[in-house]
């Protein structure tokens, strides 16, 4: 018995291996972004399938088009090859144009605003080797994060075992070393192992090697010591406090920081930035009229005064226009204690333009105030709203407004101040103030010296002119001051809370006439949020999750199904 093949069944349901050989197709061909001859032979055989089907539909007569299965049938194509094609769309959009959102309490996985302006800015070509055998993939989102914001920014992970010349180019020391490479620079930004182990590339390390390795000179910052101010260095011994997060900060950026004692001393030539943080006892008037010639001639003061504190210095900021209130600042809103106001305006000005409205806390700070001085400009940094105010008695039982004690806000708890100078009145500061310290010097110890008076001479001499090389070759132009009515917030305590670190970090940059770098908030650490289990908790909780939970589904589910039986 011969069997009859039946053309027309098999014309009538060729549509099945026509969308099945297309949809394969479509899938390789986007998904290797490789359109070579597989891909596009399934395709082309899809498509001639699928056309040979509807030339048999309209060969065959109007009969089958009328029929309703067929009515139905081609509407449920239809609809299915339009929600794939429209899913294929917004996959591809959103793989292509690709946007996360970032939920964390940190934004730990978005660039900080530091971060992005850094690599925006970077104007020429920069390149991040990682000396490691394993690709982390966390690392590696975090470098195409920078890459996203400039081109110019590149990395590469490379296997020291294997590349041997890039590794003895770097002289690679550790395995995990992270080295940067711009222009004819080369500096170690991290190491990813430690002790045998592995951390993640830090984005603060990372953005702090970037902005440091740009620099063409290291900028030193002098701390004031001697009178009662802040520990530089963490100690055991110190019950006032330390600033050795700050410093640390300071050094992770780049700069150089050393303390300064003016009576033993005096102020070195290379100071950038003077940094006055919190003295507890009046400054000598011979340190104080150094730090006026220093200003004066275009040197750059921190000044982070508490209150009721007199330092001196009363008589520096008053040629400035700055005057200083021994009122305590009080927040009638504030949640920390209202000797603890919460800053969240802020002045517009390059330290503060990016906070928003970020808040800053200055516990026990004192108000400041401005006058107009010719050739001085005047920028609020730290505003007080109008829920604070200056409190005048603070033995009263009850902090209350008095309006003919206390200063109602808004005011300032911190100014930034530019001053314009003279070049030539600077050098010939200089000059006289060289000779009259040699003069000094001569009258004091006339016999002691192991120089004659000629060659002393030339000696100081050739000290001022390296001083005015110096200063024309940094071409200042101008003086710079900050003042702060509280120190307490650059303490260890305190520093990394909030803004205040950025505050502080910000106003040294800018003092230090490196602003040409971005000012903004720096990238912020992870937080450890990790929950240390003892092994009976971690047993109770995977009986819990894994065992009782479900079985009490189950039995509620079948308690349920019994019932409706």
């Amino acid at each position: 018995m011969k069997l009859k093949f039946n053309y027309r069944i098999i014309l009538k349901y060729l549509f099945i291996p026509g969308i099945i050989l297309t949809v394969a197709g479509l899938v390789v061909g986007l998904t290797t972004k490789d359109w070579s001859i597989l891909p596009l032979s399934l395709v082309i055989a899809g498509g001639i399938l699928l056309v040979s089907w509807l030339l048999f539909l309209l060969i065959t007569g109007r009969s089958f088009w009328n029929k309703r299965s067929t009515q139905a049938g081609t509407n449920a194509l239809v609809s299915t090859i339009s929600l794939i094609t429209i899913l294929g769309i917004i996959n591809f959009i959103a793989v292509r144009y690709s946007s996360p959102i970032d939920l964390t309490e940190n934004q730990l996985f978005t660039l900080s605003p530091q971060t992005q302006e850094i690599v925006k800015n970077l104007k020429n070509p920069l390149k991040v080797w990682i000396f490691i055998k394993d690709t982390n993939p966390i690392d590696k989102k975090l470098l195409e994060n920078y890459r996203r914001y400039n081109q110019n920014f590149e990395f590469e992970f490379v296997d020291p075992d294997t590349n041997l010349g890039l590794t003895k180019k770097f002289n690679v020391e550790s395995l995990g070393d992270v080295y940067l490479e711009y222009g004819d620079k080369r500096q170690l930004a991290q190491t990813l192992i430690a002790f045998n182990t592995p951390q993640p590339l830090s984005e603060i390390q990372l953005t702090n090697a970037i902005e440091k390795i740009q620099r063409d000179y290291t900028p030193t910052i002098y701390f004031l010591q001697g009178h009662g101010e802040y520990s530089l260095e963490k100690s055991q011994q110190e019950t006032e406090g330390s600033i050795s997060t700050a410093i640390s900060n300071l050094e992770n950026k780049g700069y150089k920081v050393e303390p300064l004692n003016l009576v033993e001393t005096g102020i070195p030539d290379d100071a950038d930035t003077i940094i006055i943080a919190g003295p507890k006892r009046k400054l000598f008037d011979q340190e104080v009229k150094e730090l006026k010639t220093y200003s004066n001639q275009g040197g750059n003061l921190l000044v982070l005064l508490n209150p009721n504190t007199e330092t001196g210095l009363e008589t520096i900021l008053e040629e400035w226009g700055v005057k200083l209130d021994n009122r305590i600042v009080i927040d009638g809103s504030s949640s920390l204690g209202p000797a603890i106001p919460l800053i969240n305006s802020y002045g517009s000005h390059p330290i503060t333009k990016e906070f928003s409205n970020g808040m800053s806390f200055y516990p026990l700070s004192r108000p400041i105030d401005t006058v107009k001085v010719d050739n001085v400009e005047a920028t609020s940094l730290l505003v007080a709203n109008d829920q604070m105010w200056a409190e005048n008695d603070l033995e009263s039982e009850e902090l209350t407004f008095d309006p003919t004690q206390d200063i109602a806000g808004p005011f300032d708890l911190g100014v930034a101040l530019v001053r314009q100078i003279n070049p030539q009145e600077e050098n010939q500061n200089q000059s006289s103030q060289s000779s009259s310290n040699t003069e000094e010097k001569k009258t004091e110890n006339p016999t002691n010296s192991p120089l004659p008076d000629d060659k002393k001479d030339n000696k100081q001499s050739d000290a001022v002119n390296q001083k005015t090389t110096k200063l024309e070759t940094n071409k200042n132009t101008e003086s710079r001051i900050v003042v702060v009515g509280n120190s307490t917030f650059i303490t260890d305590t305190l520093f990394n809370q909030q803004l205040n670190g950025d505050v502080f970090l910000n106003s040294v940059q800018w003092l230090a006439n490196q602003d040409d770098q971005p000012l903004s908030i720096r990238p912020k650490e992870a937080k450890n949020r990790r929950i240390n289990l003892t092994p009976l908790q971690g047993g109770i909780l995977t009986w819990l999750t894994l065992v009782i939970f479900p079985l009490l589904g189950l039995a509620a589910a079948s308690v349920t199904w019994w019932r409706r039986r």
